[in-house]
Order: structure tokens, then C-alpha cells, then sequence
């Protein structure tokens, strides 16, 4: 799915309704006369910002550059069934247990899927298998990590513990995890 999204919209504008979307959010196109929300916006993992009035050439450009990220996201990474995982590993494509994976980080234009027993780099962004991953087993603590929810060890402070490993845990996201994790 593809969505084209004004910034400045009577209610909520567009930045806030992309961060309400949820976690299944289809690739957005922002169409702005708005040149500072454009960082903001990025940071948001949109497809594009084209600043109005648009050109045909900027509009379709903005199309096939959407199409493509498309495209790459579902060769790179499919889910079935919320039981499994299939990412491509250099030439080879493997299959992964959801259960199996402890947490998703984030480096530059790939994602390494850490599992119990190895790791796992794939070519895309944090994003993608955030929207791919069972929202009710996994969630996004911080900007660089989504956590396997059942995994966790411990949480103290700014940090949680997962098989040994240290995590850090964003002050944006502690409310929504402790509620997550029904803390007394």
C-alpha cells in the first residue's frame, strides 16, 4: 500500500497521523509546501517528501522510488503465518522461528536478527521488519531496536537484558514497555 499525506491537515497533521498508524504502515509519500518537516519526516522512514507545487517528473519519480523500496522490502523479508520468518542471507534464503529471534538492531542499511544461537544480516531498514514482526511478541524500545517482549531478562533503568546482552530502552518508549510488560 502506498499513501500520499499532506502535511497540514485540519485535526492531526501528517507527521502525527504516520506515527499513529500502527505497525502495519503502508509506504508514505508526504506532498508538502512544507520544507521543515522534511527531516522529521525521514526520520519516520517515508518513502519520499516532494515540497508542492509538484512536478510531473518530482511525482513520478517519487512513484518509481516507492515502487522500488517496495519491491526490495518484500524480496528481502516475508513473514507466514506469524510463525516464521524468511530473510535472504547473502544467496541464500532461510527461514527463521519467530520465536527463535531475541531482538532486531539496526545498522545503517541493514538489520541484524539476533537469535539465541547466531546472528543474521539483512539488507533493509528497521522499519520493514518492525512492520513484519508480530506486534503482540515484539516491540520497538528504542530508535535502533525492536526486543522480543518474552525474551526479556531484565529491565532496570534505561537498559534491559536479553540472553546476556544489554539493550538500551529509549525514554519515549519505557511507559509503553513497562504497560507492556504489566510491571507492578
Amino acid at each position: 500500500d502506498l499513501l500520499l499525506l499532506d502535511i497540514e491537515m485540519p485535526g492531526m497533521n501528517g507527521i502525527e497521523l504516520t506515527r499513529n498508524i500502527g505497525s502495519k504502515k503502508p509506504l508514505i509519500i508526504f506532498t508538502t509546501s512544507k520544507k521543515e518537516y522534511a527531516v522529521e519526516a525521514f526520520e519516520l522512514n517515508v518513502a519520499d517528501y516532494i515540497v508542492k507545487p509538484v512536478t510531473p517528473a518530482r511525482f513520478i519519480q517519487a512513484i518509481a522510488k516507492a515502487r522500488e523500496a517496495l519491491e526490495s522490502s518484500s524480496e528481502e523479508l516475508q513473514v507466514t503465518e506469524d510463525e516464521f520468518l524468511f530473510i535472504r542471507d547473502a544467496s541464500i534464503v532461510r527461514r527463521l522461528k519467530m520465536d527463535d529471534i531475541l531482538y532486531a538492531e539496526a545498522m545503517g542499511d541493514y538489520v541484524k536478527l539476533q537469535t539465541s544461537q547466531k546472528f543474521y544480516t539483512v539488507h533493509t531498514t528497521l522499519k520493514t521488519v518492525e512492520e513484519r514482526l508480530p506486534s503482540s511478541k515484539f516491540m520497538r524500545v528504542h530508535r535502533s531496536y525492536v526486543v522480543a517482549l518474552f525474551k526479556i531478562d531484565t529491565v532496570q533503568d534505561s537498559a534491559l537484558l536479553i540472553n546476556g546482552k544489554s539493550l538500551p530502552v529509549a525514554d519515549a518508549f519505557r511507559a509503553k514497555l513497562n504497560k507492556r510488560m504489566n510491571i507492578l
